[in-house]
């Protein structure tokens, strides 16, 4: 009988381990899932079409960025705006990724000194509904993040505008 008790507490001591695993797991989900809408509010884009006109609303994080999900030859991404970029800057590791050409090797004055990238043509990049063709590209060997800036080449094309925390891209 002592056997079957000291069994059943074994037995009821797992079960309790099992839960408080299965609970530490749902919160690492939770938080990260919080952690994640934190960075990139703009997970599904705010788009919006009047005639010719194709209009996307993107949120700034809480870090003052704007982050938002888009595609490079219809394979999603994540862009991160910056008007200081000459070009869209792809890290290395994505650009092999989305079997990218690797151009003309180039010199680009960054926030981190020079660096040497190689240029590159793009098919197709998007952000919600806007959709630009034949874009150049750089090939950024020194960034390490899983983010593409997207600069210049891309936001040359459209019209952009800043109202508080909220910025409107029309093409």
């Amino acid at each position: 009988m002592t056997e079957e008790i000291t069994e059943h507490k074994r037995l009821g001591h797992k079960f309790i381990i099992a839960m408080w695993i299965a609970v530490m797991i749902m919160v690492f989900f939770l938080f990260d899932d919080l952690l994640e809408s934190d960075y990139n509010p703009n997970q599904k884009v705010s788009t919006e079409i009047s005639g010719q006109q194709r209009e996307v609303i993107l949120k700034r994080n809480r870090y003052g960025h704007y982050v938002t999900q888009g595609k490079i030859n219809n394979h999603p991404v994540t862009f991160l705006l910056d008007t200081g970029a000459s070009d869209i800057s792809i890290p290395d590791k994505i650009a092999k990724k989305l079997n990218l050409k690797y151009g003309q090797e180039r010199r680009y004055q960054t926030a981190n000194g020079i660096i040497i990238g190689n240029l590159t043509q793009l098919n197709q990049v998007s952000i919600g509904n806007i959709q630009l063709h034949n874009i150049r590209a750089s090939i950024n060997p020194k960034m390490d993040n899983d983010e593409i800036l997207l600069g210049m080449s891309f936001l040359k094309n459209i019209e952009f505008t800043q109202r508080g925390d909220t910025l409107i891209l029309r093409q």
